[in-house]
């Protein structure tokens, strides 16, 4: 199990660290990326398929492009970031390889034009959202990020032992009866649960990451950089023991509802005992797709997510009292006109 807990700093890793690979076109020598919608890799400037190759750069700082010389933005857990001024899409190596290679991801499903029209399509009722909030140039900024991810497997053995209670009513006569039977319930479960997700990300809200959820893990496929190509990344920002009480809270309250739904049929059910153990567990580390809209609107930063594979949609829309203002004040001065219209006729009768 990896134990560095904060990564690597920016240009301190010598010449092996600063190393950066990118996907050039065999065809073109272009940027080559990973298209959602072809589901292969795919050039913009040429348009051919599954042209790319892998290049490596090697720079004097891990923030240098290796095409173009320009600084690229790097935080502390960045793994693939894109130029600002060639636009090229760089993955750095020591980010994605050693412990912090992934073992495996769920490569984007949903390119940049598809969760446009989704968040489109959300949004297009909130008629008080400011203006340019769904406008091309806003929504352009968007960017598809792989979110890291640590995926717990866990057999347990689960136990209950509680009181149940069966309540049977019947009528003699004039007299109704009631009969209460108190039964002990006994359970014993073997349950295995695979692939528990806790995101890795400092920056990733966790009450967001969890709603964005589920994914549908049959996608799952062992990890390529050439997936990061065309999008932002980052490794994980925490070892999987750090995160891992959220994994067993989610796994125990599982656990709970299964072992709640094998004694029903009881009016109720008293708890005496309850254990859940766990015999054997298990931690890989993989990336999950999630776009990220970030609007400002009067100071204020309004976050949208979206799942990269399913599409759905986290987030909340800006309230514009302007627009509020011009609507109502709208609706005002044609309700005076009507009225005004209203009184006039009622005057020619």
């Amino acid at each position: 199990m990896p134990v560095e807990l904060t990564g690597e700093r920016v240009g301190s890793m010598g010449k092996k660290g600063n190393g950066k690979m990118f996907f050039r076109c065999k065809n073109c020598g272009g940027n080559v990326v990973y298209s959602p919608e072809r589901h292969g890799m795919y050039c913009p400037f040429c348009e051919s398929g599954e042209s790319g190759e892998r290049a490596e750069g090697q720079s004097g700082a891990l923030t240098v492009c290796p095409n173009c010389g320009g600084e690229v933005p790097v935080q502390e857990h960045t793994s693939a970031a894109q130029c600002p001024y060639c636009d090229s899409y760089l993955i750095f190596n020591e980010r994605v390889e050693g412990s912090y290679r992934p073992k495996m991801l769920i490569p984007f499903q949903l390119g940049k034009e598809s969760c446009k029209r989704s968040i489109r399509d959300k949004f297009r009722s909130c008629l008080f959202a400011p203006t340019d909030f769904l406008s091309e140039a806003r929504l352009n900024d968007m960017e598809g990020i792989y979110v890291p991810y640590w995926f717990y497997d866990y057999d347990t053995d689960c136990t209950f032992e509680g009181e149940g209670t069966k309540v049977r009513s019947w009528r003699s006569g004039n007299v109704e009866y009631t009969e209460t039977s108190v039964y002990a319930v006994r359970r014993n479960m073997a349950i295995s649960f695979e692939k528990i997700p806790v995101d890795a990300s400092l920056q990733m809200p966790d009450e967001v990451m969890d709603l964005i959820a589920p994914f549908q893990y049959a996608q799952l496929t062992d990890f390529d950089p050439k997936y990061m190509s065309g999008f932002h990344g980052e490794k994980y920002n925490m070892t999987s023991d750090l995160v891992e009480n959220r994994a067993r809270g989610l796994m125990k309250e599982d656990a709970g509802k299964l072992l709640r739904e094998s004694y029903a049929g009881y009016a109720g059910v008293k708890t005496v005992n309850e254990n859940i153990r766990v015999k054997e567990s298990r931690a890989e580390y993989g990336l999950l797709p999630v776009w990220k809209y970030l609007y400002r609107y009067k100071d204020q930063d309004y976050p949208f997510y979206v799942n990269g594979q399913t599409g759905k949609i986290v987030g909340t829309a800006p309230f514009s009292k302007t627009k509020f203002m011009v609507y109502v004040g709208t609706l005002w001065g044609c309700m005076t006109v009507l009225l005004a219209l209203l009184q006039v006729l009622l005057g020619l009768l």
